[in-house]
């Protein structure tokens, strides 16, 4: 089978290669799943850059957390799946738990092997391509709504930041759930997009810095019960001035950079909390795919790519110009 490779040391895009392996065997608690796409999140592009936590990866590394498939063949001691059954794997596997496409070999491969308890079935509506955008950041956004803190509700207001995948999540489930959502966004052709998904407000943050200002207008100077906080101490500052009392942040990346305003004082003065998000668990993975098939939500892919052409997948990534997600159909 072929697979893509991050080697060892690796510090740039242009050194992925692809390369042939053996085809995997399940032992008794494994599943084979032949992967049919995978989606790329921004972790992906920090690991190839060598700027994930850790620095660059230590041996040859397959790349990607996220994928969907189906099963190939299972080991003798498996009782969740059988052949044919379409799955998807979790972020985490193992115990201790440990992150697919680093330090563990990810999902860019023709077939991977991975233990019965690391997969999840998806939901029957979606396509493969679909549901490859859910281990990550699905789950993230999943977890920074329903499960951190006070779980949103219907008649909150969230805040997404941004247009990523991450963000285009929360932005359908909290719909789902009878949330209002404003987001922010870099252009108006995004912010069309994002309103088409529901989206009652999109500020241009370039257009208004100041946009916790905007947020709070929009809001008739309440702020927002949730804010899904994906840029880190560059926007931080900001997102904690956008809540209303009570609030809370989900706090989930470092776009905006590791540097800027964190005082936390806005935060004490209403009430608020914050929470730090690294994805999530199996549990919540199952319970997000059952509020997914119920309510019929389809995960934004902007563009695929074909397993071929997977270094361009991720060029195409970098630019940030899409809306959702980034997807590498085998």
């Amino acid at each position: 089978m072929r697979a893509w490779i991050v080697p060892a040391g690796c510090r740039s895009v242009d050194e992925l290669r692809l390369s042939d392996r053996p085809d995997p065997l399940a032992g008794p608690h494994d599943v084979v799943v032949r992967v049919r796409a995978t989606s790329l999140n921004y972790r992906d592009q920090a690991v190839v850059a060598g700027q994930y936590f850790g620095g660059a990866v230590g041996r040859d590394t397959v790349p990607m957390s996220d994928g969907a498939g189906d099963v190939q063949s299972v080991g003798s001691a498996v009782t969740r799946f059988k052949p044919g059954d379409r799955v998807a794997a979790t972020f985490f596997q193992s115990a201790p738990p440990a992150a697919l496409g680093s330090p563990l070999d990810g999902m860019l491969a023709e077939q991977v092997v991975l233990n019965e308890e690391g997969l999840v079935s998806i939901p029957d509506h979606l396509s493969y391509e679909e549901a490859a955008c859910l281990p990550c950041a699905g789950v993230t956004a999943w977890h920074a709504l329903f499960r951190a803190g006070r779980p949103t509700r219907a008649g909150d207001t969230v805040l997404v930041l941004g247009t990523g995948g991450v963000s285009i999540a929360a932005l359908q489930l909290a719909r789902a759930a009878g949330a209002r959502v404003v987001a922010t966004s870099s252009s108006d052709e995004k912010a069309a997009r994002v309103s088409s998904l529901g989206a009652s407000d999109v500020v241009n943050y370039r257009r208004t810095p100041e946009w916790e200002q905007e947020v709070r207008r929009v809001t008739a100077g309440r702020g927002v019960d949730c804010v899904v906080e994906i840029g880190g101490a560059g926007t931080l500052g900001r997102s904690m001035r956008s809540l209303a009392p009570g609030g809370k942040i989900g706090l989930i990346g470092f776009l905006a950079g590791r540097d800027g305003d964190t005082n936390p004082t806005p935060l004490m003065m209403i009430g608020g909390s914050l929470h730090g998000i690294f994805v999530g668990d199996r549990g919540m993975f199952e319970e997000m795919n059952q509020a997914i098939a119920v309510n019929r939500i389809t995960p934004v892919v902007d563009r695929v790519f074909s397993f071929d052409e997977a270094p361009a997948a991720y060029k195409q990534h970098a630019t940030g110009a899409f809306v959702g997600k980034i997807v590498i159909a085998m």
